[in-house]
């Protein structure tokens, strides 16, 4: 299960670099300061994404060395990483912290409820399918 939950959160913080950031330049992981500092912020963002994303093949790999992968598990731990990590970005970064907001200079509102409603749905399909794996 915390191979998928670490694979989860690296996957989900990966598309929100590439799509939010880098691809639509809706903001950075940091929008506080200058441009510059926006896109060092992103850098470090981009990292944080992908070491948690080698950490959870290298967990993933001790699990099929040791025939203790189980697929359906997997799957509810990447959608329950994948959604308290949304979750967490549209509650904690975007509305307590304001490090950014999902986008700048629209009624952000529908943006938001789109994002934490998607992120709650992960958590609750998430925590059912790993309910249903329990033994």
């Amino acid at each position: 299960m915390w191979t998928g939950i670490l694979f989860g959160l690296g996957i989900v913080a990966f598309i929100d670099e590439v799509v939010f950031h880098q691809l639509l330049h809706w903001h950075h992981f940091y929008d506080k300061s200058t441009t510059d500092i926006g896109l060092v912020s992103d850098g470090l963002f981009h990292a944080f994404s992908f070491m948690a994303t080698i950490g959870a093949s290298f967990l993933l790999a001790d699990l099929h060395r040791r025939h203790a992968f189980w697929l359906k598990r997997w799957i509810g731990g990447i959608l329950l990483g994948a959604g308290v990590f949304q979750l967490y970005d549209g509650i904690v970064q975007h509305k307590w912290m304001a490090l950014h907001q999902i986008r700048y200079d629209v009624d952000i509102l529908p943006y938001d409820l789109v994002w934490n409603i998607l992120a709650a749905l992960m958590i609750l399909i998430g925590v059912i399918l790993i309910y249903r794996t329990k033994s």
